[in-house]
């Protein structure tokens, strides 16, 4: 497979650091080729702004959706973001490894997909019809593509639990997979979560690189996170809500999970 990492954290020598460089040497090992976009390394421009479209209209207010596309289809986008847009079709399968910092991706990485997930790349594609609301979660342009996150956290694994402080992790990680990566096609795999990161001595880094290193075996055969998808039949178009006799009497983001494929 082709296997692309990007990567947000600001320390190369960090505990991320070492997973990163741990999982491309894996990866490589086992016969994939890997690209790394190191965001901080890259010095990435987190900032969505007029300037990603190098062709302005002069005189008209900056449109972020509306200067997106006019870059997208025109050829005009920062060469930056077309690069990264290359990387993605290039890949398989992608990675994206952060530390969790309050609660979200750091807001390196949340730039890279502000500014990457053009419009007519990620989103605004796809017929809007009585029936068809556009190519988006589980369709799109990154449809049959892999993805993962590699999250390490501070905090202990039961404060991430149904009943910890934190909140459950998948409900902490549900707006990245369900709406960063799902959203736009991706068959999204269980998370890989490192917890109490500030307590790893030498024996437990070896446990970890170990845990990590089974799921990288593991990249092209486990089974994604079941998602509905959204014009499968779940879904009323266009009020995109889930029918009422699915998940009848609950809610929350675990309605939007289709137990009968797991």
């Amino acid at each position: 497979m082709n296997v692309l990492i990007v990567y947000a954290h600001p320390e190369p020598r960090s505990l991320n650091g070492s997973l990163k460089d741990f999982a491309v040497q894996r990866l490589e090992n086992a016969g994939h080729a890997v690209q790394v976009s190191d965001l901080y390394a890259m010095q990435w421009k987190a900032v969505l702004d007029a300037a990603d479209n190098t062709a302005p209209r002069p005189g008209e207010r900056f449109d972020p959706s509306g200067d997106s596309r006019r870059a997208f289809e025109g050829g005009t986008q920062s060469a930056d973001i077309a690069l990264e847009q290359d990387k993605l079709r290039w890949a398989d399968a992608v990675i994206l490894q952060f530390p969790l910092w309050w609660f979200s991706m750091p807001a390196i990485l949340k730039g890279w997909i502000e500014r990457v997930y053009a419009y007519g790349f990620a989103y605004g594609v796809g017929e809007h019809s009585d029936t068809h609301w556009g190519d988006r979660y589980g369709e799109g342009t990154l449809a049959g593509k892999r993805a993962m996150l590699v999250v390490t956290t501070g905090g202990w694994e039961s404060h991430y639990t149904s009943r910890g402080i934190n909140g459950p992790i998948d409900d902490l990680l549900f707006p990245i997979q369900h709406g960063l990566l799902f959203y736009p096609g991706f068959d999204v795999l269980p998370p890989h979560v490192v917890y109490r990161v500030g307590k790893i001595d030498d024996a437990r880094f070896e446990q970890v690189r170990e845990a990590l290193g089974q799921r990288l075996d593991t990249l092209g055969s486990t089974p994604p996170i079941p998602f509905r998808k959204q014009n499968a039949g779940d879904y009323r178009i266009p009020e995109l809500t889930l029918r009422p006799e699915l998940a009848s009497g609950q809610s929350g983001f675990g309605v939007h999970l289709d137990h009968d494929r797991v």
